[in-house]
């Protein structure tokens, strides 16, 4: 049974279960923002973030993405750059209103702390992020000389 609806839908069922149920999460998640009075600001916000990225945002790290590859893929360096790049770019956008100050007074007022060391914080762990990128380049190179 499970060959013949793996050969009649091109992929194993399990994919099709997921797919539904990952259908199924949106359309809920489109019913909770519909419900919302404020529906139609989130509709241009999402619809703006997609405008910006596709036409922006993409275009800019596909280029930075090409340079990078033509300038350290002889040795191999190529994802040992690029992880710890897309680390430090998603912890920086999720810390950015603590890395600017945006809400410090709000902030503040809740935890009794400044956002003074979030920049700072933020730079120690893409520094950790290249390190243990380089370590694992480090040993897999090791490795690499010492395999017959």
């Amino acid at each position: 049974m499970i060959k013949k609806l793996t050969a009649f839908y091109g992929a194993h069922p399990l994919q099709l279960v997921l797919l539904v149920a990952a259908l199924g999460l949106a359309g809920y998640s489109a019913l909770g923002v519909l419900a919302t009075p404020a529906w139609l600001r989130v509709l241009i916000w999402f619809a703006a973030a997609i405008v910006l990225h596709d036409l922006v945002l993409f275009p800019v790290y596909a280029a930075a993405d090409g340079l990078l590859v033509r300038a350290v893929s002889r040795w191999g360096l190529v994802n040992y750059l690029r992880i710890p790049v897309l680390a430090c770019a998603l912890t920086f956008v999720l810390f950015l209103p603590g890395i600017i100050g945006q809400g410090a007074v709000t902030y503040q007022a809740a935890t009794g702390l400044t956002q003074q060391p979030f920049l700072g914080r933020w730079l120690v762990l893409c520094a950790v992020f290249f390190a243990i990128s380089a370590v694992v380049f480090m040993l897999r190179r090791v490795a690499a000389h010492w395999r017959p």
